[in-house]
């Protein structure tokens, strides 16, 4: 196979990966490549396609800022109104012929005498001078090892990897978890399938939701006045941004939040005791993310239901055995059970400088030098990387943020002629530390045990401060943070930033 240079490779064509395409294609003097390894656009968008998926955050908030949508049928979307969302902007930017769909990255090495990267891929190999992993935190799905699982005749599915062609009307069906996506798949499989155990190690706390459609008068409005829309956003926005003051400044004050969420299970589990003593948490609320749903309760409550505390102890060839020690025979296993996020599969594909893993480097807690550069891993910016996630508002907001500082990083590399940049081990240790300092207080840090905390028990996940403080600190690139080392004389560079990108 041919190898092909370019001077940019964005490896995941979601949120992250097309916005950074997008502003490479705007720029337009850099050649560049999308390796994307599903058979379309979309990230968790396109994976994603269970019964009943969709957003939590509202719809006008998540989405780019550079591309409003009036269209929204609902104030909060489901998964194939943003699919498809990211599908046009794809092709409304005019970045579809970078993008190779069906083209998995398998390895990625730094090459340090040319000063370059090679990406191995699944349709061969690609050099280039800079690679931005944009492959999101929600990508792996994470199956817990459960005792018999591989003895199991029956299906099993994860929720990220859907099987439409399985037949669940008539299943005896075991749910195991009970976070954001069995939320909602649950209620959606419910009156299909003809006893439905759902496995519950930690009970979720849950909100009441104020998903609403979109009237078409709302639509027009916003076709005709799009200042109106954008309005709108801000003001979605800042209503979010107060959640800070619980989660972050002062988690005293999630006590009100608490109350509403307990009055809304007391509500909708009324008369059943028994549901309600087993959907109480028993840690702070928000030190795990917060769910809304007014259908969940609701579903528990229906008699082909089951809520089994604890966690499945065994699976047997027709059935799983859970905590209390009961057999229960089931057609069918599907794993709500989230991703691999604070370990990141990936991380076991990059090497960095001296042939180093980024894994090995990250020794099991994930650090970024603003969730974007590691020291060691020259020319390499992560989007969506370590302490960019948020419990409470868009992370298409966290997304731009971290493009803004990415362009201004080639930028400040075609300005001096630069063909490495490495962050300062000093300058991304200073960076984490402090952040950790700030973490200290939060809500998240109460003692639960989550999926934002890694091996170590730190937070890797969340950023634990207002989001425009988050847009503050990535507005300019510090290059008095970064190593930046000009090429040799006569140098070859691979993919010409001045080369103009293919139409």
């Amino acid at each position: 196979m041919t190898t092909e240079s370019f001077d940019v490779a964005i490896v995941g064509s979601g949120f992250s990966g097309l916005a950074a395409a997008i502003n490479l294609k705007r720029e337009g003097k850099r050649s560049f490549v999308v390796l994307e390894r599903g058979d379309d656009v979309g990230g968790t968008w396109h994976f994603n396609t269970y019964p009943g998926c969709g957003c939590d955050v509202p719809s006008h908030l998540y989405s780019f800022s550079f591309a409003p949508n009036p269209e929204w049928s609902q104030t909060y979307s489901l998964q194939p109104e943003i699919r498809d969302y990211l599908r046009r902007c794809a092709d409304d930017f005019g970045v579809r012929p970078q993008i190779r769909t069906g083209t998995e990255v398998t390895a990625a090495s730094w090459n340090e005498d040319e000063r370059l990267w090679e990406v191995a891929t699944s349709g061969g190999e690609i050099r280039a001078r800079v690679v931005v992993g944009a492959m999101g935190p929600l990508t792996e799905p994470r199956i817990p090892d459960i005792p018999g699982l591989d003895r199991f005749e029956g299906k099993t599915m994860h929720s990220a990897r859907w099987d439409h062609d399985y037949d669940l009307r008539g299943k005896r069906v075991a749910s195991i978890g009970t976070g954001a996506s069995a939320i909602q798949y649950v209620p959606a499989i419910q009156p299909d399938v003809a006893q439905l155990h759902v496995f519950q190690r930690t009970p979720p706390w849950i909100f009441p939701h104020s998903n609403r459609d979109i009237h078409d008068f709302e639509r027009r409005i916003y076709r005709a006045f799009p200042p109106l829309q954008k309005l709108v956003r801000g003001g979605i926005y800042a209503t979010r941004e107060l959640a800070v003051l619980g989660f972050v400044k002062n988690p005293r004050l999630m006590g009100v939040a608490e109350l509403a969420a307990k009055r809304h299970m007391q509500k909708q589990l009324k008369g059943r005791p028994d549901l309600i003593e087993k959907g109480t948490p028993d840690y702070e609320i928000g030190c795990k993310r917060i769910l809304p749903s007014n259908r969940w309760y609701p579903a528990l409550r229906r008699p082909n239901v089951e809520l089994v505390t604890g966690s499945v102890e065994e699976v047997r060839a027709n059935s799983v055995v859970g905590a209390d020690g009961v057999e229960r025979e089931v057609d069918a296993i599907i794993f709500g059970t989230g991703f691999e996020v604070t370990d990141m599969p990936a991380s076991r594909l990059v090497q960095g400088r001296d042939g180093r893993l980024l894994h090995d480097q990250w020794h099991g807690s994930p650090n970024a030098h603003k969730g974007a550069t590691v020291s060691g891993f020259p020319n390499l910016f992560l989007l969506l990387g370590p302490n960019t996630g948020l419990g409470h508002s868009s992370m298409v907001y966290m997304i731009e943020s971290q493009v803004a500082y990415l362009m201004a990083a080639l930028r400040e590399m075609d300005e001096r002629g630069a063909d490495v940049i490495d962050v300062r081990a000093d300058a991304a240790s200073s960076y984490n530390a402090a952040l950790d300092e700030r973490m200290d207080g939060t809500v998240w840090n109460t003692g639960c045990a989550s999926w934002y905390l890694d091996d170590t028990g730190r937070n890797a996940t969340l950023w634990p401060d207002w989001t425009w403080r988050f847009r503050q600190a990535t507005a300019r690139f510090d290059a008095d943070h970064y190593s930046i080392e000009s090429a040799p004389a006569n140098a070859e560079i691979a993919g010409d930033p001045a080369a103009p990108i293919a139409n």
